[in-house]
């Protein structure tokens, strides 16, 4: 499977700013989706920024605070957050789904379709 392993979260004051970084490993053939999600006590997870298809979403909550980014080279996708919130503490989730290359019991690769989830990186936002 494709792993995805995030990092940058943290706590810090309203107004200030975040890098999270979510990089995926695996033998990743094409991506059709990679972004960030996040999701606070007691709501459901959102889309907060992703790559799909070749287009760029954001959450209206977020537009022009938050830039997605990505180095294609590391399979690794970024969100710099800035003029934080207390309203944008969740857990923020690395989300991807694709096509990556299985390697059968008699060595062959595969082509396989994938969704992976992160684990997870904490961020609060205290005012």
């Amino acid at each position: 499977q494709v792993q995805l392993v995030e990092s940058g979260g943290g706590l810090v004051q309203a107004g200030g700013s975040l890098r999270l970084s979510c990089a995926a490993s695996g033998s990743i053939l094409n991506k059709n989706t990679m972004g960030w999600y996040r999701q606070a006590p007691g709501k459901q997870r959102e889309l907060v920024a992703a790559f799909t298809s070749g287009s760029t979403n954001y959450a209206d909550s977020v537009q022009g605070r938050f830039t997605i980014s990505s180095d294609n080279a590391k399979n690794t996708v970024y969100l710099q957050m800035n003029s934080l919130k207390p309203e944008d503490t969740a857990v923020y989730i690395c989300n991807a789904a694709g096509i990556f290359r299985t390697i059968t019991s008699q060595g062959r690769g595969v082509p396989t379709n994938f969704t992976s989830w992160g684990q997870g990186t904490q961020v609060t936002v205290s005012s």
